[in-house]
């Protein structure tokens, strides 16, 4: 069994290094570096009302530092549980948004397929009048100010739904920086052009579907964009780019205003296994002026919210809007099967 030694808690020091230098029995060593040490780690008179700790022989051996870590009796300071959390909280929030993405750039997609396959063989073929199949009053003998402007409208439709795509990339963003200022340049000027084309079409031309509701919630969501697209404009020209990155996303959401309106719409309808709260001859009914605003207000305030939860939430916030994310996704996915096969593919074929 090793011998133990008591020694003062308040000469531990001393007693390591005078150990250090205690000549061996086989060797002779000058005794003044004993008197030396003595006189640098003098015995205090206090060291009597130090606790007493008994140290291993061996440990006076080990250097003034590690026998000062021995002695601190302090327990190892934890992992913190709540950062940990934290972590878990951001996760969570990513990856709900990350699918989130994936099922809105899947439906939009389609989209954009499914107007190249119906328009896009109707320009090819020169069948104009296939615009009314779908748009009442899409094409008008005669009026070629109108009829361009539909052809202008659902040609900047394309290019802004596979645009706004492209600029929410963060790999396309990050190695390709030039291409995505141009490409952002080319998106907001399309965004707007396509703002003053629904409104002529709407408050000039006429002979839409809807009622007077529906074309305010439509003149409300071209305001919102050009609004965005101006905030975006000018963060980016000031540098203040994480600033600009928020309003970006926000006229991304307003731009998709139209989109969110036929995939909620489709929801609605396979939700309740038909048409309820309007009617579907004339497409009017207070379920369809609700949608004419919700379709860009609900976008809006759920992508404030994961802000908000993103950059200052707890993780309690961060998992609840995480949540929502995810339920909002089911339902966007079930909207978007909905219009596959009740509306764009019976349009197609």
């Amino acid at each position: 069994m090793h011998r133990q030694t008591c020694i003062d808690a308040a000469t531990a020091p001393s007693a390591a290094f005078d150990s250090a230098i205690r000549p061996s029995p086989s060797s002779f060593v000058h005794p003044l570096p004993r008197l030396v040490a003595k006189r640098f780690w003098p015995r205090r008179r206090s060291a009597i009302l130090q606790p007493r700790t008994c140290l291993h022989k061996d440990s006076l051996h080990m250097p003034d530092l590690a026998t000062g870590a021995l002695l601190d009796q302090s327990p190892p300071k934890a992992k913190s549980f709540i950062s940990g959390t934290q972590a878990d909280g951001r996760r969570s929030l990513r990856v709900a948004a990350i699918s989130w993405f994936a099922v809105a750039a899947t439906g939009q997609l389609l989209f954009v397929v499914y107007l190249l396959l119906l328009y896009g063989r109707a320009a090819l073929r020169g069948d104009w009048a296939a615009l009314n199949k779908v748009m009442p009053h899409g094409y008008v003998p005669g009026d070629v100010p109108g009829n361009l402007t539909i052809a202008l409208h659902i040609l900047l439709a394309v290019i802004i739904t596979l645009g706004g795509l492209i600029q929410l990339v963060p790999q396309i963003r990050l190695r390709a920086p030039a291409f995505h200022r141009w490409n952002g340049r080319v998106y907001m000027t399309c965004v707007a052009a396509t703002c003053v084309a629904g409104l002529y079409m709407v408050w000039v031309r006429g002979g839409g579907p809807g009622d007077l509701s529906q074309n305010l919630g439509i003149t409300f969501d071209a305001v919102l964009i050009l609004l965005c697209a101006g905030m975006a404009l000018r963060h980016a020209l000031a540098r203040q780019i994480a600033v600009h990155r928020q309003w970006a996303l926000r006229l991304f959401m307003a731009a998709n205003g139209v989109w969110f309106f036929r995939v909620g719409l489709m929801f609605w309808i396979l939700l309740n296994h038909g048409p309820v709260g309007f009617d579907p001859k004339t497409f009017t009914g207070p379920f369809l002026t609700f949608l004419s605003f919700a379709d860009i207000l609900l976008p809006l305030a759920v992508l404030e919210l994961y802000l908000r939860a993103k950059e200052r939430g707890r993780t309690p916030q961060r998992i609840a809007v995480a949540a929502t994310l995810g339920v909002l996704t089911v339902a966007m996915a079930t909207g978007i099967f909905g219009a596959v096969v009740g509306l764009w593919l019976p349009n197609v074929q």
